[in-house]
């Protein structure tokens, strides 16, 4: 094997075994994701709990339940 294809084997080897050395997320993302995902599902909660969407869902319950007149 040539010298500069051997120095760049090396390199490449290097490189690639740098990539799998991260494990998942840190301490800060985290907290990030968890305040991401509960400003969402306030937001949701807030959005189900309204009274259009709360009509809308009744009739439909009722609907596919033949419930409706």
């Amino acid at each position: 094997m040539s010298t500069s294809l051997r120095r760049f084997y090396l390199r490449l080897r290097t490189r690639l075994s740098r990539l799998g050395t991260d494990a998942g997320m840190t301490t800060a993302e985290y907290a990030v994701g968890i305040m991401a995902a509960c400003t969402f599902a306030l937001v949701l909660l807030g959005v189900v709990r309204s009274d259009a969407v709360r009509s809308a869902l009744t009739g439909i319950v009722q609907n596919a339940l033949g419930l409706a007149g």
